[in-house]
């Protein structure tokens, strides 16, 4: 997977308890009374720049770029380990997304289908660069290191945290790095990986499972015993 980088307090990320309905407001419980000024406005924003896209106004998507460029950047770079991988990926999204935004039919946000489109692209990067690496595999006589260890007896939490992450399906990883790490409600999550919203919350759910399992340490006998 290699080196994300991440800085992730994951005691408070990793909670024992399931979180369905607590330290997280939704906009949708927090102001279930009445319309979202804020919701509208992002409403009103996301067509804006569907619009201005579809036109071919290159200052829309300068727009699109200036607030997302960023935590795309940021995104790509924790699913692919690599920060030249990332920009590529991001400069190969807007790319698709000037190809492709004749056929957007507004059945999700647009911001929602233009990550959509670079997760896809992320996917693509990440199984071309294992095939060329089963290949060079083939092609050499030459028997592969394997990558060096952390000293096994005090790892950094964040090298520990990144292995863990590894260790978890491709569609487990994706979901809590969406959630966790980019701050991405379940709704988003679902349109960007085609799931429903219920998906999202148990793939989140197991992926925390997993992590705790294999970040806490182990009980000693004697706690046990209690």
């Amino acid at each position: 997977m290699g080196t994300m980088g991440l800085a992730l307090p994951w005691k408070a990320r990793i909670s024992s308890t399931p979180r369905e309905r607590g330290t997280r407001v939704e906009p949708s419980e927090h102001f279930a009374g009445g319309p979202n000024p804020a919701a509208m406005d992002a409403v009103s924003e996301d067509a804006a720049l569907a619009a201005g896209c579809r036109s071919g106004d290159l200052r829309a998507y300068e727009r699109l770029y200036a607030m997302h460029g960023a935590r795309m950047k940021n995104m790509a770079r924790n699913v692919l380990g690599s920060a030249v991988d990332a920009e590529d990926a991001v400069q190969e999204t807007f790319l698709k997304v000037q190809r492709s935004i004749a056929g957007f039919r507004g059945q999700s946000s647009f911001i929602t289908w233009t990550y959509r489109i670079l997760i896809n692209t992320c996917y693509d990067a990440r199984r071309s660069r294992l095939r060329k690496r089963e290949v060079a595999n083939d092609d050499s006589e030459e028997t592969l290191r394997p990558e060096p260890r952390a000293p096994g007896a005090h790892p950094s939490l964040r090298m520990a945290l990144e292995r863990a992450l590894a260790k978890l399906t491709q569609h487990q990883r994706d979901v809590f790095l969406l959630y966790e790490v980019e701050g991405f409600r379940h709704a988003e999550i679902a349109g960007m990986l085609e799931m429903t919203e219920t998906a999202s919350k148990n793939t989140l759910f197991q992926a925390k499972k997993n992590l705790r399992q294999m970040l806490e340490p182990p009980r000693s006998s004697g706690a046990e015993k209690r």
